[in-house]
């Protein structure tokens, strides 16, 4: 191992320090993107995830026990269908739509106020699949749903 000190010159030196603050600014920003719902690009509550039961009749959701068992809960299901954004509205009426962000497909994981936060961009959706805030244009699709004794179904 040589034990010789090697200069260091000027435009060495500037060089370096130029790509360790381009490598930080970089990483600033694609943490801004990321997926993490504390991260600028999205906000709001992670969902708790409820599996789905795949079904001639769609996919089953039980909601004891879940968010769902209360009007003004929401929950993301996640089945061999898909994955889906659900939120009783009522007693007795919930609404299902798609859970991937039509801006660029992530997948909707948190919930703030009344909005579902995509946390790749931060678009945010009502319970009803409309763009509240972009980058997102598109709706989500809606799926109708039924609820009989305390299952919700999401017809496909």
């Amino acid at each position: 191992m040589p034990t010789s000190k090697a200069r260091v010159t000027r435009r060495h030196f500037c060089a370096g320090a130029c790509q360790a603050a381009s490598g930080a600014a970089l990483a600033t920003f694609v943490s801004g993107c990321g997926g993490s719902p504390t991260s600028p690009g999205g906000s709001g509550a992670p969902l708790a995830v409820v599996a789905g039961r795949f079904t001639n009749a769609g996919v089953e959701v039980t909601i004891a026990g879940s968010p769902l068992a209360d009007a003004g809960g929401a929950v993301l299901v996640e089945s061999t269908a898909g994955v889906f954004l659900v939120s009783r509205n009522s007693d007795s009426s919930f609404s299902a739509i798609d859970a991937v962000c039509s801006h660029q497909s992530c997948t909707v994981t948190s919930f703030e106020g009344s909005a579902y936060v995509c946390p790749c961009h931060g678009s945010r959706y009502d319970r009803n699949g409309r763009v509240l805030n972009g980058p997102a244009v598109a709706a989500l699709r809606r799926f109708p749903t039924t609820f009989a004794s305390g299952v919700v179904t999401i017809a496909l």
